[in-house]
């Protein structure tokens, strides 16, 4: 069959990635057309546009580019149309995604959604657009289903992808065993947020001078640009090697987002930071419904690890918190303890083949019954 798929972030291309792998394991003959990235093309995907051309992060930021977006939704629509796929597989990306959703229905095309929008944080009204227009959804955290039957929606649960990801991920360890501690920094892929989370996590180095720092860069955004963050400030900066990182380190700061998950299912104890524009922000406070901002406290629906947002990301709260990490054994125990309850609600390994099956399942299906 033919599958195109959308993928417009790097969480994303991961996880397609993956689901393409597996959806070659039971159709040998399929072929993919894809919005994602180098994962994505690296399992024999045809890449028509890359995610990082496709990342706007907050409300001025898209309002700024939206442009680029209707020229990206109307080039999308025409090129679907050209190469008739037998299914659209979306990963999340709602703004965009769900856009295409509409179109795809209009045309009697089956759309398969894979990761659903965070339509439980913000825009519930989503909900009433995917019932319409969606024909199979697939979720991957284990409060999505019940959320969406509240809605009357129905939707599998077939557990987190990213289980899968890490399981099969060899560790190389970033640098010689010492005795010193190690601590991740993760400030973000974006550029944007980087600017807002890394200076702050920067502050806190010269107060553990027992502790060495490793920076956890994304290949996307120059070296300079993380040097003129740093300034005098002396710290390695380690691009491509998040999960080597994070295995070897001791504790983490982690800017908001898949990275708290994968933190915690890498076992390494973490602070969540998160820091917006003051407009964004704003906004976002009025139009957010969730009670955390990291996946790890939403799913366990209480606090596991420490949120500090906006005003209160700073260096006496982040050093505060990293000692604890770093040196309280009672503190490390209960995080790793409630890690472990976190990976069973997540639904163990073998998401990503689950997935493919379904999807196989459901549009052979279509094909011999459209109706």
């Amino acid at each position: 069959m033919k599958y195109y798929i959308i993928a417009g972030e790097a969480s994303g291309d991961l996880h397609a990635s993956n689901l393409i792998r597996e959806l070659k394991q039971r159709d040998a003959k399929a072929d993919f057309r894809c919005w994602g990235g180098d994962l994505m093309q690296q399992q024999g995907a045809v890449i028509v546009k890359h995610y990082r051309e496709l990342s706007f992060m907050g409300f001025t930021e898209v309002l700024m580019n939206l442009g680029t977006i209707l020229h990206n939704l109307s080039f999308c629509k025409k090129d679907i149309l050209n190469y008739r796929p037998d299914g659209v597989i979306l990963v999340d990306y709602p703004g965009f995604n769900l856009r295409i959703a509409k179109f795809l229905h209009q045309n009697g095309l089956p759309v398969i959604y894979y990761i659903s929008p965070q339509v439980w944080a913000w825009k519930q009204s989503r909900v009433r657009t995917i019932r319409k227009v969606v024909d199979k959804m697939l979720v991957i955290l284990p409060f999505e289903k019940d959320f969406y039957s509240g809605h009357g929606v129905e939707v599998e649960f077939i557990g987190h992808p990213l289980l899968d990801a890490l399981s099969g991920k060899p560790f190389v360890p970033v640098a010689e065993k010492a005795n010193r501690p190690l601590v991740a920094l993760l400030p973000g892929s974006r550029r944007q947020e980087i600017r807002a989370v890394l200076p702050e996590m920067l502050k806190v180095i010269a107060r553990f001078p027992e502790v060495d720092f490793i920076i956890a860069g994304v290949t996307s955004v120059d070296d300079s640009f993380y040097a003129k963050l740093a300034g005098k400030q002396k710290v390695a900066v380690l691009k491509g090697r998040t999960y080597d990182l994070l295995k070897q380190s001791s504790a983490a700061l982690v800017t908001s987002g898949t990275a708290t998950l994968e933190t915690a299912l890498i076992g390494t104890p973490e602070v969540v930071c998160y820091r917006g524009g003051a407009i964004s922000y704003m906004i976002a406070r009025k139009l957010v419904k969730v009670k955390f901002i990291s996946l790890v406290n939403l799913i366990m629906d209480r606090v596991v690890v420490k949120e500090f947002i906006q005003h209160e990301l700073t260096a006496d709260n982040l050093e505060r918190e990293l000692r604890l990490l770093l040196y309280d054994n009672s503190r490390k125990t209960a995080i790793m303890n409630d890690y472990g309850d976190l990976r069973q609600k997540l639904g163990g390994p073998g998401a990503s083949a689950r997935a493919a099956a379904t999807i196989v399942e459901f549009l052979k299906l279509r094909l011999t019954d459209p109706e």
